[in-house]
């Protein structure tokens, strides 16, 4: 077994090694003067089950051909079997067609990564489950949800606690969360969209008063959402709310946002390497999924039931 990574989340690849008491394998991810991607691996790889750990996040399509690349490098080896390890799956929100003569882009990025020469996908916390099916190969999707309830429970050990969904799309991800917290009770935020890119709370479904709320999403982006939810959250008589999202994209002023804000803490994983403003907030905490990873890509390898992780 082999791993191997381009440049978008060194930190988590090098953790995701140490878990697995293992190097990562020697490879050159470099640019051309015309920003051309080229790989190089510079070790033999030729029989070996090689997993390829790298987020399609911001730059999105730098990072995505770095992928392409080197699953292709690894095909023209000789590798047995390659593995595309995606931590966090770009072009996943582009799911669906919003309107007219648009694009289906999650699907088209499935496609791109299933000719490149991957052999399976490891994911974490796909946007919507239906991408899976997007994939012609095997495609295991992970949830951090255990990682962040083992969180919640050392944090809020004793506090009345509700777990919350910022959008009534989200319920399925809030619910399965509160039941690995004892079934925790659950609420929802109500909102009306009044134009593209602005959200506006209208209501809370369910008990929030005097409880410490736990909002639970997979992707904070603008983080509009989350802080206005948390707004009408204390309003309706939260003693709190912690925000738990897998992905931290963060994009524009979403850093600022989450510190002018009500929001006690945002909790993001390391999926997606923290910028410089995130990894300084005193708002912002990251745990890391490498641990997590790590197990799964270990059972792959090893041809064990990767489902269990999550009993």
């Amino acid at each position: 077994m082999k791993l191997m990574s381009g440049n978008a989340n060194l930190p988590l690849v090098r953790a995701i090694a140490a878990y697995l008491e293992m190097p990562v394998t020697d490879t050159s991810v470099r640019r051309f003067a015309d920003e051309e991607v080229f790989v190089e691996i510079n070790e033999n790889v030729r029989g070996e089950d090689v997993f390829v750990v790298q987020s399609t996040s911001f730059p999105a399509n730098d990072n995505l051909m770095e992928l392409l690349i080197c699953i292709d490098a690894l095909r023209r080896a000789s590798a047995k079997r390659i593995t595309a390890v995606l931590p966090y799956f770009g072009y996943a929100r582009q799911d669906r067609k919003p309107g007219p003569r648009t694009p289906i882009s999650a699907k088209l990025v499935a496609n791109l990564i299933t000719v490149a020469g991957a052999s399976r996908v490891l994911s974490v916390d796909l946007h919507a489950g239906q991408i899976q099916g997007f994939f012609d190969i095997p495609t295991d999707n992970l949830w951090a949800a255990p990682v962040m309830a083992e969180d919640i429970k050392t944090h809020f050990r004793g506090r009345p606690i509700t777990v919350v969904s910022p959008d009534v799309g989200g319920v399925v991800r809030a619910r399965a969360l509160a039941k690995r917290l004892d079934n925790a009770p659950l609420a929802i935020v109500d909102k009306r969209r009044e134009r593209p890119g602005e959200s506006e709370v209208m209501n809370i479904i369910g008990d929030v008063q005097g409880r410490f709320c736990i909002l639970i999403d997979d992707i904070v982006d603008s983080a509009g959402t989350l802080c206005n939810a948390a707004g009408a959250l204390v309003e309706a008589g939260a003693e709190g709310v912690v925000a738990y999202c897998t992905h931290g994209v963060l994009s524009g002023a979403a850093v600022p946002r989450v510190d002018r804000s009500v929001l006690t803490e945002l909790v993001i994983t390391d999926s997606i390497q923290a910028s410089e403003a995130a990894a300084a907030s005193a708002k912002i905490r990251i745990l890391t999924i490498a641990p997590l990873l790590g197990e799964a890509i270990k059972r792959i390898a090893d041809e064990t039931s990767v489902s269990s992780l999550f009993d």
